[in-house]
């Protein structure tokens, strides 16, 4: 009897604002693909205003969708490994935001809702932010936010956040 894997669908947050921002997205994408799966996806890269803290620093944004055989569990050390790779030190504490060389958020896992001290999935603040909605419509405009039960079009039609977002064009 094969061992059949599970295939889960996952939706991504990358964000840069500080060193090299491009490279950085291009670079955590190579090793995404390498080290967790296939790359469905990508949405075009989006350069916005920090959001929650003050920063000299526009941020460049974007999502993409990949495919994995990998579980939570180990998607979720892969993408810590990733960040550590690229230079990423620590997580905002406490909730407070702070400059990053690259920060990667799981959206969605599949159809998986995890409540834990460290993580939630879906992420708990994308249907707040422009800068997780506008990218991620862009590819998955049609994916039902299993909590909220509306899609990802909905939700950026009736997001508050009403920070300024750019196509970049230096990709």
């Amino acid at each position: 009897m094969l061992n059949k894997k599970k295939i889960n669908t996952v939706y991504l947050s990358l964000g840069a604002n500080i060193g090299d921002r491009v490279s950085t997205l291009n670079d955590a994408i190579i090793l995404l693909k390498l080290l967790c799966g296939d790359l469905v996806q990508k949405s075009v890269i989006y350069e916005s205003e920090a959001w929650g803290f003050e920063s000299d620093n526009k941020f460049l944004n974007m999502c993409v969708e990949m495919s994995t055989y990998l579980t939570f569990s180990e998607f979720t050390t892969e993408i810590k490994a990733i960040e550590k790779k690229l230079g990423r030190t620590e997580k905002s504490i406490n909730s407070i935001y702070k400059d990053r060389l690259i920060d990667i958020d799981i959206l969605y896992f599949g159809h998986t809702i995890v409540n834990s001290r460290e993580f939630t999935i879906p992420h708990p603040r994308m249907h707040e932010r422009r800068f997780v909605l506008k990218p991620l419509a862009d590819i998955a405009g049609d994916i039902i936010h299993p909590v909220l039960k509306k899609t990802t079009a909905e939700l950026l039609r009736e997001c508050k956040d009403v920070s300024k977002l750019n196509v970049y064009l230096g990709q």
